[in-house]
């Protein structure tokens, strides 16, 4: 396991002092970067290889979202490792090690030079050492479900892709997708499950249209192409009064 200590900072609350859920997403980030660049297979190392690490999806619990001013601990681990994929666990604690938030995630290794997936080889995940256990979440579906073309919808204002969305892998960045969707659906509202799955690359220059269903507990939003086609098809459940 690897672990870094954290104390949330005014600039990642929302209105109400809490981190958001684009902030846990970037503590997350960070703590796995951190983890690869510590274990020396970091950014770099992957460059040099033509090799990019990329997310397809997450699952991601908050029992209790962090405050303002409160000391935690963000951590990470790998728990398997299976042809192209690769599969992480995140959690955030308090100082007394109790759980706020879980997350699990699936990624796959990309050929940077073809653009392809790629088995994954001993050489690619030895730097991490021994597999751990994955955290207990329960059971929830991988696929999020896109109502059919039929339902009722929301279309959000289009997003122009400019280079602030942009990370190291000239995509946007994984968090960035949910901060569109979080902003499009409830934005006042505190997120208590997401689930979000990647199908897309969208880069600079591309639009991005939210579509936002209702759905069973929350909503569904669909970040889509001028084509209609997903980039990526959030779920997010929302904490209750």
């Amino acid at each position: 396991m690897y672990q870094i200590e954290n104390r949330i900072r005014y600039s990642e609350t929302d209105e109400n002092g809490f981190l958001t859920m684009t902030g846990i997403i970037n503590y997350f980030q960070d703590c796995s970067i951190f983890h690869s660049e510590d274990c020396n297979v970091g950014v770099d190392w992957l460059r040099e290889r033509h090799r990019a690490w990329m997310l397809s999806s997450w699952r991601i619990i908050a029992d209790r979202c962090p405050k303002f001013g409160e000391r935690v601990w963000v951590s990470t681990w790998p728990y398997a490792f299976k042809g192209i994929y690769g599969y992480r666990n995140f959690a955030i604690q308090d100082d007394k090690g109790n759980y706020l938030v879980r997350a699990n995630s699936i990624w796959f290794l990309m050929d940077t030079d073809t653009m392809l997936p790629v088995r994954v080889k001993t050489e690619d995940v030895a730097a991490y050492g021994q597999e751990e256990p994955p955290l207990e979440m329960g059971d929830a579906p991988r696929k999020i479900q896109i109502p059919p073309e039929a339902a009722d919808f929301t279309e959000g204002e289009a997003v122009l892709i400019t280079r602030h969305y942009i990370d190291t892998n000239h995509h946007v960045n994984n968090a960035q997708y949910v901060e569109i969707a979080r902003q499009e659906a409830r934005p006042g509202c505190r997120i208590k499950e997401l689930r979000a799955e990647y199908k897309k690359a969208a880069v600079a220059g591309d639009i991005v249209i939210p579509r936002v269903y209702k759905a069973e507990e929350g909503n569904v939003v669909s970040l889509c192409s001028t084509a209609g086609e997903p980039y990526a098809v959030i779920w997010m459940a929302y904490e209750t009064a």
